[in-house]
């Protein structure tokens, strides 16, 4: 059986000497050695009080902190994809030289417009949705549908609520946000050089001329953000690769033909052997904020919705995609019917101090309905009409006949303390995998209607009780086969 080194081409072997020199034979050895792998906990559910414990509970034991972003740990044996508490929004598994991008973003809670344009699977999304802590828009694109779909999923189980989830050409997005965002991400498709000793048949399918196609599509990429940028706005750009004319020379080509642009921080690389995380690289720029841009017409005010907006909508769920794919939608306000069911629900299932109950009842206005849909909108909420959308905010529930049915989204935006009623269970227990599979739970009598699955206190998913039964409305679609 060959080692990984022994079949990455020739010719890239060849150029890595050159780039690393004394370092290259400390660099292949280390490719024969096992990948670092890490989980990061979700800061809007997890306090950093309880980071050892839950390692404890994830891992099995107290794990070694990710050096560049705190609440990130590195684990070995464990399987952190199959317990409870992933599908609970605990923690995202995620490969620890990613985290560094959105390290240098300069993200917060102040409020920012923010873009994830190439954003699939969602491991830089999350992170982003993590600090800004609900606040402001973050709208994460994805240009192909079942990533999208992937995407949409994984940015619901961490609880974001402030995100619209895209599947849009990097062209069409720039055309209506012309110098729109504060904050935008390209962490750009590319060749893959960083991730050989993860994933080696990635190297079958190296060259130089693909390493080419995929400069010049970067280059696409940094153009096409940067038109999308406001003044004063920082644009972090980022690969998995080690090819000089992707990184560096990405990086040299955008400031050459962008003179408003200077780095602000970087370029930094990540390598293997030096590092515990594979490969990888990031810079960001900063934009004069004096240079005087145009942004058009606002294209994050509310549109008037008497008439209602046509748009194409996504389903969350990958298996209901193509159902809806290419439909078009009316966004309406709730009428006053509607927005009654709304209230009689959030008054049978929330308590009255929950800051989601307070929040959906401040923001009327951002309530917004597509089909029978309806969903909480991010601040600065842009116009729709056209773009096709996975999720657009946070989706409270659907309208049905006379009532009104919660969404799993909503669910994991909560947690046990601000539900009426919580049915908590212990995330090694035979009742949490019964959940998760989709049969009914028992529960107390005394519980009636609505209530919150949880383990450890985060949320799994909605079940309705009546007479010491929980009826199980995990969704179909990801219930463990």
């Amino acid at each position: 059986m060959n080692t990984v080194s022994e079949c990455l081409p020739s010719e890239y072997l060849c150029r890595m000497s050159g780039q690393l020199g004394n370092d290259f034979d400390s660099f292949v050895k280390c490719m024969e050695q096992p990948c670092h792998k890490a989980f990061r906990l979700n800061r809007g559910k997890i306090s950093s009080v309880e980071y050892t414990s839950m390692c404890r509970v994830v891992a099995g034991s107290d794990c070694e902190e990710v050096s560049w972003w705190p609440g990130a740990f590195y684990y070995d044996d464990a399987e952190p994809g199959k317990h409870p508490l992933h599908a609970a929004g605990a923690y995202y598994i995620q490969e620890p030289s990613a985290m560094l991008p959105v390290t240098m973003l300069d993200v917060n809670d102040s409020g920012q417009k923010v873009l994830d344009l190439c954003a699939a699977p969602g491991g830089k999304s999350t992170q982003i949705a993590d600090l800004m802590c609900g606040r402001g828009l973050l709208v994460s694109n994805e240009i192909i549908p079942s990533r999208a779909s992937v995407l949409s999923e994984n940015m619901e189980r961490m609880g974001a609520v402030n995100a619209l989830v895209l599947n849009e050409e990097p062209a069409v997005l720039a055309e209506r946000f012309p110098a729109f965002f504060d904050r935008i991400l390209v962490d750009a498709p590319c060749s893959g050089e960083g991730m050989f000793r993860k994933n080696p048949e990635a190297a079958n399918e190296w060259s130089p001329e693909n390493v080419e196609m995929c400069a010049k599509r970067q280059d696409m990429l940094l153009d096409v953000a940067s038109s999308m940028l406001a003044a004063g706005g920082k644009i972090v750009y980022s690969t998995c690769t080690f090819a000089p004319s992707e990184d560096e020379g990405a990086m040299e080509r955008f400031l050459a033909s962008h003179p408003e642009f200077e780095v602000a921080d970087g370029p930094e690389h990540i390598y293997p052997h030096t590092h515990k995380g594979e490969g990888h690289f990031a810079v960001s720029f900063v934009r004069s904020a004096e240079r005087d841009l145009t942004a058009g017409a606002a294209p994050w005010a509310m549109p008037d919705r008497s008439e209602g907006t046509d748009f194409a909508v996504e389903s969350k769920n990958a298996v209901k995609a193509d159902k809806y794919r290419g439909s078009n939608r009316k966004s309406l306000a709730p009428d006053k019917v509607q927005y009654a069911l709304l209230c009689s629900f959030l008054e049978e299932a929330l308590k009255p101090e929950s800051d989601m109950l307070n929040m959906i009842i401040n923001n009327k206005d951002r309530l917004t309905k597509f089909g029978d849909s309806l969903y909480l909108a991010p601040e600065y909420m842009p116009d729709l009409n056209g773009l096709k959308v996975y999720r657009a905010g946070l989706k409270l529930g659907t309208f049905a006949k006379n009532r009104f049915e919660p969404d799993h989204a909503l669910a994991h935006a909560l947690c046990s303390k601000d539900t009426v009623y919580a049915v908590d269970l212990d995330p090694n227990s035979r009742e949490a995998t019964q959940y998760l599979v989709g049969m009914t739970l028992p529960c107390d009598p005394s519980i009636k209607g609505w209530c919150l699955v949880c383990v450890s206190g985060l949320p799994l998913g909605w079940g309705k009780a009546s007479g010491g039964t929980i009826k199980n409305h995990y969704p179909k679609g990801l219930r463990i086969k």
